[in-house]
């Protein structure tokens, strides 16, 4: 969508293969839910900009071919900039020791004084808009699958209820599974609507980014609530590898802070409703 047609030329088509890996750099160690307060910068340098800086909680970071930075220049405006592995200067440190999404790999992006030619930098976009842009994007992508996780625990639960036996019949005859069922199936529905009419308003160019962000804020909470109601049903199970219930658990706890804080979507909401800025 920034891109120039060469650049969408030269990456696109091996990123659509797989050929190449790419990731997207935006949290800094020091500003997450303030990115204006970035720190990463380039200056000019003739046909090359001197990039400097770091960003973290990347994914695919370590493995990536390309990122795409943002970063400010000399007078404080943020742009978008295509670095490519290779370039002198340019590493990614892995980040070790994670307990939640750990299919994935993450680490940072670390620049000291790497020269990218000014070939690589976006001109469609300038300003914050164009990675916010890209966040809405994810975060849509997020309350979809929020919610497929909160579906999985739930008919683990289901299924679980129905098989382990207690007391002379099975656990899902009991007054308090039911209820817990029942309430799980009830904010699943009434996710699955809120995220369908987001779609919906999506595909219309309608939806707005407080919308996205009560999606992705509801989703996500009711899936987390729903995992730990799941993993109680399963007893002592739940906690094991037989069941996806605590993958789900330990995922969402990264899911409720990336893209976005559970806080900073209720502000961003706020915000919508009110009038008032309470960022500043």
């Amino acid at each position: 969508k920034f891109g120039s047609e060469e650049q969408k030329q030269k990456f696109l088509p091996k990123l659509g293969s797989g050929e190449m890996l790419g990731c997207f750099g935006l949290t800094e160690p020091d500003h997450g839910s303030n990115p204006n307060g970035m720190t990463t910068n380039f200056k000019d340098d003739g046909d090359y900009v001197i990039l400097n800086g770091a960003k973290m909680w990347i994914s695919n970071s370590p493995e990536a071919d390309v990122a795409v930075v943002w970063a400010k220049n000399e007078e404080g405006i943020v742009h978008g900039l295509i670095v490519e592995r290779g370039m002198e200067g340019f590493t990614t440190p892995t980040t070790h020791n994670k307990w939640s999404l750990r299919a994935s790999i993450t680490g940072e992006l670390v620049f000291d004084n790497v020269r990218v030619p000014k070939s690589n930098i976006l001109p469609g976009v300038k300003g914050l808009k164009g990675p916010l842009t890209c966040l809405n994007s994810a975060r849509y992508g997020i309350s979809w699958g929020a919610l497929g996780a909160a579906m999985d625990c739930y008919e683990s639960a289901k299924r679980y209820a129905a098989q382990r036996h207690q007391f002379g019949k099975p656990i899902g005859g009991f007054q308090l599974q039911q209820k817990k069922l029942a309430e799980m199936l009830t904010e699943i529905t009434k996710a699955q609507l809120l995220t369908w009419r987001l779609g919906t308003l999506m595909n219309e160019g309608k939806a707005t980014p407080s919308q996205i962000s009560m999606a992705k804020r509801n989703n996500v909470e009711i899936a987390m609530n729903i995992a730990r109601e799941a993993r109680q049903m399963h007893g002592g199970m739940g906690i094991t590898g037989e069941y996806p219930i605590m993958r789900h658990m330990m995922n969402l706890e990264s899911v409720v802070t990336y893209e976005g804080t559970h806080d900073i979507h209720l502000l961003i909401l706020g915000m919508e409703i009110t009038g008032e800025n309470a960022f500043t």
